[in-house]
């Protein structure tokens, strides 16, 4: 197979350069190296080498195979021993000035037929390009960290980049083993753009002081099925990462409320309470292992009272038949009797607003999430309000945790917890959808690779129904007054009408 680019440069020998250097030999290119720091590319060359010696150890390849890969790493000392190369691929640090005078630099040196891509995360590739004198060969061509392990790249065409530029990347990341995803030249691309909800609402959900980090973190992975909680993927990429990120996005979409970043990280930011490699984040490392408190004791409660649930509870018949496995007494009047707990199921309002509305008693009512079928969870969550009564509180918690289910009650919250994030998630996708930064499938692509998220969040949407996510939204919107949840227009159509959000005919 004809190798899509014979010879290649990486300029910035730092952890993302090593790894598209380490993938870029293994797809058979000559590869050369170079960085401004004296030594770092002889440094790099070096650690590439160690790797492949490893993994001949591990009898992963053979001695020939490393020898191969050793062979096409070049360390150079200028920007001028770049002249022959096909594609050159810059990856340092993430300052506008510093990537345009470099890009200046390699325009005047390598070929006229070659590719430039810069690896930037944030920055406009249209602005990076915008002083070339062909800006139609420069493309975006983002990999994540670590390079060899995550998967996915993405390929983003500036307002100038020629077309065929960015069909060359793709072909070359499938080369490399990495799987393409093509984007519009926007704030934050496709998963960075895409991962905003994730983060920004458990930090709104905190700063509401609806739960703490840990039972916020308990509750996404276990009921939606997450690999870290937010705070703790907060903690793994580090808050000097992950908090510009957010101001990033936030300031480049001209202060757009779905991106509104938090003070609380802003805070722990400014006091170096960063994350894992400095031992203390939002939870504190011993030996690398996170301290997490231990869980709330279930309350014990000898006897339970009846319950009564609402006509308006989301999946009704559902937690009818929850109540009856778990041994309750059901109430099945038109209102509950004075010494019922009264059970809601509100979708995007909070307990307060349903008890108000449909005139309970507050002291005897409590929420439950059922956004999520109950068999589909190992978690289930309850929502008090300020005026719910201890005992009550106990009882229903109690109850719940009967078959062994860990159970979270959190204070009162529009969206509980899961609904919050879950319906954030879709809209902002629904929005990169609308925007057309990318295509459906790709979109799902890129959040499932490079997020690590149990599913796409178009498909997340699918799964609890649209017009459920859309609910909550509205709902959200009605007891928080922020336009912060104001429903994208292509999940609101294709909500309206039925139509599934995660397989879309193309145009």
């Amino acid at each position: 197979m004809k190798i899509q680019f014979p010879t290649i440069a990486i300029v910035g020998t730092g952890a993302m350069g090593r790894g598209i250097a380490q993938i870029a030999a293994q797809a058979g290119s000559q590869v050369f190296l170079f960085d401004a720091n004296p030594g770092a590319a002889d440094a790099a060359q070096a650690a590439l080498q160690d790797q492949w010696a490893k993994l001949v150890s591990k009898g992963r390849i053979d001695e020939t195979q490393a020898s191969a890969l050793a062979a096409r790493l070049h360390p150079v000392k200028a920007v001028a021993d770049l002249a022959g190369c096909d594609l050159v691929v810059e990856a340092i640090v993430e300052r506008l000035d510093v990537k345009k005078a470099l890009f200046a630099e390699l325009e005047a040196v390598v070929r006229p037929d070659a590719v430039l891509a810069t690896n930037t995360s944030s920055l406009s590739v249209t602005a990076i390009g915008a002083g070339l004198q062909r800006p139609e060969r420069l493309a975006g061509f983002h990999f994540f960290n670590p390079v060899p392990l995550m998967k996915v790249v993405e390929v983003i065409a500036g307002l100038k980049t020629d077309a065929a530029v960015c069909t060359a990347l793709a072909a070359y990341a499938k080369q490399m083993g990495h799987t393409p995803v093509q984007a519009q030249d926007t704030p934050g691309f496709i998963v960075n753009h895409a991962g905003r909800g994730f983060g920004t609402e458990a930090l709104r959900i905190v700063g509401e002081g609806v739960a703490d980090f840990a039972t916020i973190d308990r509750i996404l992975r276990d009921q939606v099925g997450f690999k870290l909680g937010p705070f703790e993927l907060m903690d793994l990429t580090a808050l000097d990462v992950s908090h510009p990120v957010m101001e990033s996005i936030y300031r480049q979409y001209y202060d757009e409320p779905r991106f509104r970043p938090s003070v609380i990280t802003a805070q722990r930011l400014a006091g170096g309470v960063v994350g894992k490699k400095v031992g203390e984040g939002f939870y504190r490392y011993v030996d690398g292992a996170a301290q997490v408190p231990a869980e709330p004791p279930v309350p014990v409660v000898n006897d339970i009272p009846p319950v009564w649930v609402s006509p308006r509870a989301a999946r009704r018949a559902e937690l009818y038949q929850l109540l009856k496995d778990l041994g309750a007494t059901i109430e099945t009047g038109q209102s509950p009797s004075p010494h019922a707990i009264t059970l809601v199921a509100p979708l995007g309002f909070d307990v307060t607003t349903v008890a108000v509305v449909e005139r309970l008693d507050p002291a005897r009512t409590i929420g439950i999430d059922m956004l999520i079928d109950d068999a589909a969870t190992k978690r289930r969550v309850l929502a008090t309000n300020p005026a719910t009564r201890v005992d009550i509180r106990n009882a229903a918690h109690a109850l719940f945790a009967r078959d062994g289910k860990p159970v979270s009650v959190i204070r009162d919250s529009g969206g509980f917890v899961t609904q919050r994030v879950v319906a954030t998630i879709v809209n902002i996708a629904a929005d990169i959808c609308q925007q057309g930064i990318c295509t459906p499938k790709d979109l799902e692509t890129a959040v499932t690779l490079g997020l690590g998220y149990p599913l796409g969040p178009l498909a997340m949407g699918d799964r609890w129904g649209p017009t459920n996510i859309l609910e909550v939204l509205f709902n959200m919107q009605t007891v928080y007054g922020d336009t912060r949840y104001r429903p994208s227009p292509w999940l609101r159509r294709r909500g309206a009408i039925g139509l599934s959000l995660s397989h879309v005919e193309e145009a």
